[in-house]
């Protein structure tokens, strides 16, 4: 390898140059040297994005009223189980014509 391109003017100092010299050394220096880098981790996750308390509180009270519903429709049917499901099919109603 070698330095770094000279420039075509002189330069103020000596030191100057030399400086600028190591200072590119070190960077190709890094840069031979630099490993390739991937990030295969998976992203982080955060508790309150996983954990949707609205959601399962909603999802507690529409559960709730379904087994209140169940409840009401199971004592409806023990009602119709125990009465043998007698019911009145008499129709009193009188058809009035208007003609």
């Amino acid at each position: 390898m070698h330095g770094a391109p000279r420039l075509t003017f002189p330069c103020a100092s000596e030191y100057l140059w030399h400086a600028r010299e190591k200072a590119y050394q070190d960077h190709r220096r890094k840069v031979q040297s630099a490993q390739p880098l991937v990030d295969t981790r998976a992203p982080l996750t955060f508790r309150h994005l996983h954990l949707k308390l609205k959601r399962l509180k909603l999802e507690e009270e529409r559960l709730s009223v379904i087994e209140r519903d169940n409840r009401l429709l199971l004592e409806k049917v023990a009602s119709v189980m125990r009465t043998r499901g007698q019911t009145d099919s008499k129709n009193n109603s009188k058809h009035w014509s208007r003609n």
